[in-house]
């Protein structure tokens, strides 16, 4: 994968608070691993109750939530780091940063007047969100409450140490495209379908998770041409590789990978909750192959794959 040398990255969409975290208490309630969560992490789809029954898109859009006790933000940093697509190209974290913008500027073109763009906090450790105190251990997430992605970076290393991924820029990219779809879900409402903690192969909560893996094979399909404010596409080129390493990564995602290889040993399936590593496979590959987000409709069939 890689970024158009001369784009200039836009870090507005970055909240950094790396370093200085600290779990708070808030609501209490929080999407745990928000697609790729990690071993013995019990992810609850909990988007009506957190983003309220409208979708959550009469939720306040000025920015995230307040920061918790200790909490600051501080993109001084990164906004010296991440200027152009050349530092994305040698940067993991500016990498992400245009992935962001890559991400969010497709949607904005898809859901022309309804999409609403979002923040990514970076943290390091625990984080306050809306949904309340998180950690590193949920893997990346999204909260409906303040409609904002979280993630610790260091989450990128533990896919290639802990789940044996291959890894790479692109790989990155998958994972945010993912929980960006989640925004995109609460936005329209489809978590309304849902009924928040219920689990098993057929649910709600696989259909929602296996959707977002769509979307982002949808995303990935158009990165190469989708402009950004110069008319220019800021990502250059997704090789084959690139998809064979996401493909890679989701296979060893799946409910059945991680319960089997990481976890027990035992396959449960009345506890899947984001489906099966073949499953993951094919909603991406049916977002990347066709680009239609429409064709990712995992509500509308009982064939998950």
């Amino acid at each position: 994968m890689r970024y158009r040398e001369s784009a200039d990255l836009d870090t507005s969409s970055v909240q950094d608070r790396r370093g200085r975290g600290g779990l708070g208490g808030g609501r209490g309630l929080a999407v745990g691993g928000g697609g790729l969560g990690l071993v013995g992490v019990v992810v609850l789809v909990l988007f009506q109750l957190l983003g309220g029954g409208d979708g959550g898109t009469s939720a306040a859009l000025g920015g995230l939530s307040g920061l918790g006790q200790g909490e600051t933000a501080d993109n001084t940093q990164l906004e010296q780091q991440c200027r152009t697509g050349a530092d994305a190209n040698e940067s993991v974290e500016c990498a992400v940063v245009a992935d962001i913008e890559s991400i969010q500027d497709y949607w904005g073109q898809v859901l022309r007047g309804r999409y609403q763009p979002t923040e990514t906090v970076f943290f390091q450790d625990s984080v306050q969100t809306g949904c309340g105190g998180a950690s590193s251990g949920s893997g990346p997430f999204y909260c409906p409450a303040d409609q904002g992605v979280y993630i610790d970076l260091t989450f990128f290393d533990q896919l290639q140490t802990q789940f044996g991924a291959e890894g790479g820029l692109f790989v990155n990219a998958y994972v945010i495209a993912h929980e960006y779809a989640h925004h995109v879900q609460n936005l329209l409402g489809t978590n309304q379908q849902v009924t928040p903690g219920v689990t098993g192969p057929l649910s709600g909560t696989v259909r929602l998770e296996l959707q977002a893996d769509c979307y982002a094979g949808a995303w990935a399909n158009h990165a190469e041409t989708v402009p950004d404010d110069s008319g220019a596409p800021l990502i250059a080129e997704i090789t084959e590789d690139d998809i064979a390493r996401a493909l890679d990564a989701a296979g060893r995602i799946g409910d059945d990978f991680i319960q089997r290889d990481l976890g027990g040993g035992t396959v449960d399936q009345d506890a899947f909750s984001h489906g099966t590593s073949e499953q993951r496979q094919r909603w991406f590959t049916t977002g990347y192959q066709t680009g239609d987000p429409g064709q990712c409709d995992t509500f509308a069939t009982d064939d998950l794959g």
